[in-house]
C-alpha cells in the first residue's frame, strides 16, 4: 500500500479519531501550542462517554471543557507543569501533578512509570517519503509515540516542517485529523524597569560566543533584548520563542563558535507567534530534538561557555530556590531549570542564572528570605546554585560558604529589608 493510500486509510474527523479511547487511557498531548486543538475539542465534546481516562501535558495553553471537576471522573488533566489552564485545579486539588525534572520524563515514559496509551498532537503536513513533523513539541512525545496503543495526529499547514529528531512515520499513525486554524500564537512577556534592570546586570555577564539556554518569563526575554549587540552566540535551550529569533534577525545568533552542534540552533519545543513558526519552517540552522537530549546535562554541558537563565519566586539565605509554588500551592513545575543549571555548571566557562525581582506585592515583601516559606517546593537546590540576580545586584553563590552566601544574598536584596534579612541571618546562625 502506497503512502498516500495510507494516508487516506487514517484520515477521519476529529469525533471518529477520538473515539479510538478506551475507559482508563492516559493520553499524552505535547507542551504548549503542540496541543491539538480540534482533537481535544472533539475530547472535551465527548468526554461523558469515558471513565478514568487522563490527560498528561506540560503547560497547557487553552482551557478546554474538559478541563473540568464536574467531569474529572470521566477525562481528568494531570499536569507534568502546570499552565494558566490548569493551575487553578492543582490549586484546588483536582489536577494531579507528577514531579519530574523535563530532561527524564522520555525515560519515565519508556519505563513505563508514567502511562502513555495514545497520543494526540499537532503534526505538519506528511512529505514525500511518508514523515510529519511534531516540530512545535518533540519534548517527551517523541517516546510517548514509541509507547503507545494509538497515535492520532492533527495534520495542519501552518506547522512547519522542521529537521531534527522530531518526525512520525505514516505507517506509525493510527488515525489523522485535518485542520487549517493557524497555530497558537504566545506574545512576549511584559518587561517594565525592573526587570530591564535584571537584564542589564546578566547582559553585562555574557560573553560574545557563548551558548543560551533561555526561559520562560519577563526577566530571560529582557535579557535577550539587551544582548542584540553580542557576537557569534549559540543556542542550545529547551524553548525557542521570539526573544531567540529577535537575536537570530539582529546578527547576535551566528552558532559559528559552538563547539557542539557547531552552525546549529537546537530546542525542543516552540512558543511564539506565527513569524516564529514560519521561521521554523525547513531552517537547516534549526533542529527539533526530544528534551532527553536538549535537556540532558551531560549533552548540553558539552557546549562550551553555555550560559541558563531562569527565574525563580523565592529563595533562601543558602541559595536554595523556589521556582514552582507559592508555599504549597502549586503554580508551575521544575520544568528544565534543574537540567540547565547542573548543564551550565558542567559546561566548560559556563554561567547558571537565576533571576528574580527583589520584592512582590508591591515592595511589601522580599523574595530573598532566610527561609523558604512552608511547604515551598525545591527546584534548584544550594548545591547547584551559580549566579542569582536581581536589579540590585549579581551575587556568585557558588563555592561560598552559608556565611559568604548571606551576605552575597542580602546585598542584593531591596534596601528596605536588608537590616531585617542580617538580624533574622543571625539569629538563624
Amino acid at each position: 500500500m502506497s503512502i498516500q493510500d495510507l494516508y487516506q486509510q487514517r484520515r477521519m474527523s476529529a469525533h471518529d479519531a477520538v473515539g479510538l479511547l478506551r475507559d482508563g487511557d492516559a493520553i499524552v498531548v505535547p507542551t504548549g501550542v503542540g496541543e491539538p486543538p480540534t482533537l481535544m475539542g472533539a475530547l472535551s465534546d465527548r468526554r461523558r462517554e469515558w471513565h478514568g481516562v487522563t490527560v498528561a501535558q506540560i503547560l497547557a495553553v487553552r482551557k478546554y471543557a474538559y478541563i473540568d471537576p464536574e467531569t474529572a471522573h470521566h477525562v481528568r488533566p494531570v499536569a507534568y507543569f502546570y499552565g494558566g489552564a490548569t493551575r487553578p485545579g492543582g490549586q484546588a486539588g483536582w489536577v494531579d501533578f507528577i514531579p519530574n525534572c523535563f530532561s527524564e520524563l522520555p525515560s519515565l515514559i519508556e519505563r513505563g512509570l508514567t502511562p502513555a496509551d495514545v497520543v494526540f498532537t499537532m503534526a505538519s503536513p506528511m512529505d514525500a517519503h511518508g514523515y510529519f513533523a511534531i516540530s512545535l513539541a518533540a519534548d517527551y512525545t517523541m517516546a510517548a509515540i514509541a509507547k503507545a496503543r494509538a497515535v492520532v495526529l492533527e495534520v495542519n499547514p501552518n506547522v512547519p516542517f522542521a529537521y531534527g529528531r522530531c518526525h512520525v512515520h505514516i505507517s506509525q499513525v493510527a488515525a489523522l485529523v485535518e485542520s487549517s486554524e493557524p497555530v497558537f500564537e504566545v506574545g512576549l512577556p511584559t518587561i517594565g524597569p525592573v526587570q530591564e534592570a535584571i537584564g542589564r546586570q546578566v547582559a553585562d555577564l555574557i560573553d560574545d560566543g557563548s551558548t543560551l539556554q533561555i526561559g520562560y518569563g519577563g526577566i530571560p526575554d529582557a535579557v535577550v533584548m539587551q544582548l542584540t549587540q553580542k557576537r557569534d552566540l549559540g543556542v542550545h535551550t529547551e524553548m525557542f520563542g521570539d526573544g531567540l529569533l529577535t537575536l537570530v534577525e539582529s546578527g547576535a545568533v551566528t552558532n559559528r563558535r559552538k563547539n557542539h552542534l557547531p552552525g546549529k540552533m537546537v530546542a525542543t519545543f516552540a512558543l511564539g507567534s506565527n513569524r516564529l513558526y514560519r521561521f521554523m519552517d525547513r531552517n537547516p540552522a534549526l533542529e527539533i530534538h526530544p528534551v532527553d537530549f536538549t535537556n540532558d546535562p551531560y549533552e548540553a554541558g558539552r557546549n562550551d561557555n553555555l550560559v541558563a537563565i531562569n527565574a525563580t519566586l523565592q529563595i533562601d539565605l543558602l541559595g536554595q530556590c523556589g521556582s514552582e509554588s507559592l508555599g504549597p500551592l502549586p503554580y508551575s513545575g521544575t520544568g528544565g531549570q534543574t537540567d540547565f543549571v547542573r548543564a551550565a555548571n558542567r559546561s566548560r566557562g559556563g554561567k547558571a542564572f537565576i533571576v528574580l525581582p527583589s520584592t512582590a506585592k508591591g515592595d511589601s515583601i522580599s523574595r530573598i528570605v532566610p527561609a523558604l516559606s512552608a511547604g515551598t517546593h525545591v527546584s534548584t537546590s544550594k548545591n547547584d546554585i551559580n549566579y542569582v540576580v536581581t536589579e540590585y545586584g549579581v551575587a556568585q553563590l557558588r563555592g561560598k560558604s552559608a556565611c559568604q552566601r548571606a551576605a552575597a544574598l542580602i546585598a542584593i536584596a531591596h534596601p528596605k529589608f536588608r537590616d531585617e534579612l542580617t538580624a533574622q541571618a543571625r539569629r538563624l546562625g
